[in-house]
């Protein structure tokens, strides 16, 4: 397991710094390929790389490059030989798995309820499912989603299909071209964030943080949300689709989840990220006194955000929190494991 320092490095501190400032160019492919020697290892440190992507981002020019590092597709210490090695690999396990699922699908299919119902369940979902090009010509391949989604919940038993997969799937298919690639990201992705966006896994958890943070953080909003338990509970689609549906693009969704990745500014920090998108209305809720149902309205209207301001936004909560460190309850100290889960 690669991790970063336990303690807040001079670069981690210089990203959350100027993250608070002057927007900055991502790192583009001509930058992305100078942190490589010839024989394709990595140059710069890993602290380096990801103090820089939390700080920039990614330009999309190397997303599908890139997104193989930070999900775990490729090792950062692999050469570009190697990976060549690794590819190949990836995609013969991917045709194995195929192969598996074509020969016991039938089984599935008449000895297994639970099979038919997440097959409608993927098709319903996938039926909602619209994006075209400028030109009008569909951009999704919805054959190719509903297999990998099918085979996922066939292979993956920490993960069953939940409502919204479909939508997060998406985002790997238009990142890379190679149906092992879109089939391998995802899985990795979602070992990576530690099935923070699984329902069964890791979503509770987060409302359960979420909820201490506040206390923690606004003892005055944690008051008015007293009696109002089903508020923050209901906060789970935020964290289902890992915040998808709140932003303005998808380069915005990638930008975020690229930052949960790396593992920084901390572990957990969407937790974070939903407390800053709490805090955005948290004066009008107290201002207008507001009950359960309306802060739900007012939370559901939080849409079309900038990713780098709300990760702007969530550092400087998290520096808040640091300055706290010293007090903050035994069930928020894991904010402070930095580095790789």
């Amino acid at each position: 397991m690669e991790t970063i320092s336990p303690h807040l490095s001079v670069s981690l501190i210089k990203s959350l710094s100027s993250l608070l400032g002057m927007k900055k160019m991502p790192i583009d492919k001509a930058e992305w390929e100078g942190y490589f020697d010839e024989s394709g290892h990595l140059v710069k440190s890993r602290d380096f790389i990801s103090s820089n992507i939390l700080d920039r981002g990614l330009d999309p020019a190397v997303r599908s490059e890139a997104w193989k590092f930070l999900t775990g597709y490729y090792s950062w210490r692999s050469s570009h030989d190697e990976r060549l090695t690794v590819d190949s690999i990836k995609r013969k396990s991917y045709e194995a798995l195929c192969n598996m699922y074509d020969k016991i699908q039938p089984l599935l299919e008449t000895e297994h309820r639970d099979f038919m119902q997440v097959r409608s369940f993927i098709n319903s979902d996938l039926q909602r499912l619209y994006l075209r090009d400028a030109q009008g010509y569909a951009i999704v391949d919805k054959k190719q989603l509903e297999k990998i989604l099918l085979l996922s919940y066939v292979c993956n038993t920490e993960a069953e299909y939940q409502q919204g997969f479909h939508e997060m799937l998406l985002l790997f298919q238009l990142l890379v071209e190679k149906e092992h690639e879109v089939y391998w990201l995802f899985q990795f992705f979602l070992q990576k964030t530690e099935h923070s966006c699984v329902v069964n896994i890791g979503v509770g958890k987060n409302l359960i943080m979420l909820k201490a943070v506040i206390a923690f953080m606004d003892p005055i909003f944690a008051k008015h949300l007293e009696g109002k338990s089903r508020v923050v509970q209901s906060l789970f689609p935020w964290f289902c689709l890992f915040f998808q549906q709140v932003f303005k693009s998808f380069d915005d969704v990638w930008r975020l989840w690229e930052v949960f990745l790396m593992g920084m500014p901390c572990r957990n920090f969407q937790v974070i990220v939903a407390y800053t998108m709490l805090q955005s209305v948290r004066d009008q809720i107290l201002r207008e006194n507001m009950g359960g149902d309306d802060i739900l309205m007012v939370c559901g209207n939080i849409i079309d955000l900038d990713a780098d301001e709300l990760i702007s936004k969530a550092c400087s909560m998290y520096k808040l929190l640091m300055e706290h460190k010293d007090k903050v309850p035994d069930e928020l100290k894991e904010f402070f494991l930095q580095g790789d889960p």
